[in-house]
């Protein structure tokens, strides 16, 4: 039975339709990606799932029992409780049990006869269920995963109410993976994660035994963690199996499917109608009962007809340069940068050419925007110095977004960036960022992180840099405008630093990595060795143990023995089989055989079952005899 069934699901708001006729099953085990442009609708699908919308036609169905979980029913109550114990309270049972067990041997010693006996029974029934719930593990459990999601010692041991939003994320997170959900709904489950508690994360969820169903931007994320794709475009649900990759393959397969199918019906349609046309020039009484005869294809035909999806409205984004830079872009010379005491990095160096493509890589609060700001004159350095080349126009990207949090319209934002341009030009530019009609009047504190994160894009291309500076640029964007982004940069001309930790979007475009770690910055050879940086323990001086020869000695022989063993039965049953085969094919050379069609047919197919066994254990006695 699905752990999740949605059956014929129609959801709309007012006159708008937003989930049309949806249906697909999820099975335990499943983990499957739901894709979709922002605002499709796949949280109105998840508030379907949890309760929290009412569909106006179809259903969600769940078995009897089954625990559904989401990181909003995960969310911190108490500001004043260290995010340790925050996340401890999803094992409030276990928690329980600890407590009682840990006051019943006392009990039990000032206890005597049938009272005694009583609480001993008890002790070993909750022994027992403690151990199979896995209580001896639930602390430690619960502290790695707030340090695999990239919490710290000291952040675990702070109030939830001194910890930043992104933080207090990452405590809900992990209580929704400690939970016993059976279905656990994950929203964007990477925003704030660095690629080491991404690579948690994915490791977490690949030995997850629940269903998981997961919204997400992170294209190599989605690849590796799910084996279902579900997406929601222009109110239609489609499931495939696989993750993001394969999904879009076999979409475009499909879509390539009913483009012909269309065409080639819609041609046979027209051929009926000329049909039709032609027989009306006779008016004869056959002529009559062709036409309807065809009229009643026609109609059969119509009624399966299923026309092409048509392309959705996109960003058109492009950067184009103002002027060509001088060779030599930028040079970084030994940055250094301390807060309160603490230093964040030191003797930092790297340089930029035109037509790098440069990322700057590794955990959260390494440094990497400090960097940036150093680098844009945004704050100032310890050491060292920043030397920019000639005829270099930046143009600066921010991850924080704050000088786009204004009471300002959107348009008035685009407007005061470049007066220039005048109103009617700049809702041009902002028409090609999906802003049309009243969403130009839209107030930017009120804007959706992705339509903050357009027009951040937008202004950085009206001012036809030839360097752009891009922090996580990525974030809050949905995947086909990652991807028109990822194409924009590849046709760029000049020359780009970023932070990024899309993994895919830096492996396509970067040409060198330049990683964070241990308050240093080198150069990595590529994505797949950043991949590996931080999964490599710390290198500690120890002594190799002594090698003990006589029992190294020991060890070799008696795996020769265990060879030459294998060898001999192998041999031995080889002979057996050539044997048989002979005697099986003396018994079909018999006549009487021969003549016995049933009786032929069964030797044959015994004859080619030794023939192919024989063949796998010569294999066998070729590998053994090399080893």
């Amino acid at each position: 039975m699905p752990v999740l069934s949605v059956q014929k699901l129609n959801v709309s708001f007012g006159d708008k339709i937003v989930i049309a006729d949806a249906s697909f099953d999820l099975e335990k085990g499943d983990r499957a990606g739901l894709i979709g442009p922002n605002g499709s609708g796949k949280t109105t699908l998840f508030n379907c799932i949890t309760g929290g919308v009412t569909p106006d036609s179809g259903m969600v169905v769940l078995p009897a029992g089954t625990v559904v979980g989401s990181v909003e029913q995960h969310a911190c109550a108490d500001p004043d409780m260290p995010a340790y114990e925050e996340a401890l309270t999803v094992f409030a049972d276990l928690a329980a049990e600890e407590e009682r067990l840990a006051l019943l041997p006392a009990l039990i010693e000032s206890a005597g006869g049938e009272q005694r006996d009583a609480l001993i029974a008890e002790m070993t029934a909750l022994t027992d269920d403690f151990r199979l719930k896995d209580g001896l593990t639930y602390k430690a459990r619960t502290r790695a995963a707030l340090l695999g999601l990239g919490l710290s010692d000291a952040e675990i041991a702070l109030p939830t109410g001194k910890l930043s939003g992104g933080q207090r994320t990452k405590v809900a997170l992990a209580k929704l993976l400690l939970s016993s959900a059976d279905l656990i709904l994950l929203d964007e489950p990477t925003n704030h994660l660095d690629l080491m508690s991404i690579e948690w994360l994915e490791d977490f969820l690949g030995k997850y035994r629940g269903t998981a169903l997961i919204v997400s931007h992170d294209r190599r994320f989605l690849d590796d963690v799910t084996n279902k794709t579900v997406e929601i475009s222009s109110c239609r649900v489609w499931m495939t199996g696989g993750g993001y990759t394969r999904h879009m393959e076999l979409k475009a397969e499909r879509q390539e499917h009913i483009r012909r199918e269309y065409e080639k019906t819609t041609a046979e349609i027209k051929r009926l109608e000329a049909v039709i046309d032609q027989q009306r020039t006779f008016s004869m009484e056959r002529n009559f009962i062709t036409i309807a005869s065809k009229r009643k294809q026609i109609d059969r035909l119509k009624a399966t007809l299923v026309a092409p999806e048509k392309p959705l409205r996109e960003m058109h984004l492009d950067f184009p340069v103002s002027r060509v830079s001088g060779n030599e872009v930028l040079s970084v010379s030994g940055i250094s940068k301390s807060f309160g005491g603490k230093q964040m990095f030191r003797d930092v160096s790297f340089d930029l050419r035109r037509g790098d493509r440069v990322f700057l890589a590794g955990p959260n609060g390494c440094g990497k925007t400090t960097l940036i700001s150093i680098i844009t004159g945004r704050l100032p350095a310890d050491g060292g110095s920043v030397r920019w080349g000639a005829g270099v126009i930046p143009g600066y990207y921010e991850q924080s977004q704050r000088g786009l949090m204004s009471r300002k319209t959107a348009l008035d934002e685009v407007y005061g960036f470049m007066p220039s341009l005048g109103l009617a030009q700049s809702r041009q530019y902002m028409a090609s960022f999906l802003f049309s009609e009243d969403d130009v009047y839209k107030h930017m504190d009120e804007l959706s992180g992705g339509e903050r994160a357009k027009i951040g894009l937008l202004e950085v291309m009206l001012k036809g840099p030839n360097l752009l500076i891009l922090d996580e640029p990525t974030n809050h964007l949905d995947i086909r405008s990652r991807e028109i982004l990822e194409e924009a940069l590849r046709r760029y001309t000049g020359t780009v630093l970023c932070v990024s930790h899309d993994r895919m979007f830096m492996e396509r475009l970067a040409t060198k990595i330049y990683v964070f770690s241990g308050g240093t910055l080198r150069e990595a050879s590529g994505a797949e060795e950043y991949a590996g940086i931080f999964k490599q323990p710390a290198v500690k001086e120890k002594r190799e143990p002594k090698v003990n020869e006589y029992e190294l000695r020991k060890h070799r022989d008696s795996e020769e023995r265990k060879r030459q063993t294998k060898i001999k039965r192998t041999e031995e049953e080889i002979a057996a089989l050539e044997r048989e085969e002979e005697e099986l094919q003396a018994a079909l050379a018999d006549p009487q055989n021969a003549a016995d069609y049933i009786k032929a047919a069964e030797l044959s197919d015994r004859i080619a079952a030794v023939a192919a066994r024989r063949d796998e254990l010569m294999e066998l006695w070729l590998e053994l005899g090399e080893q």
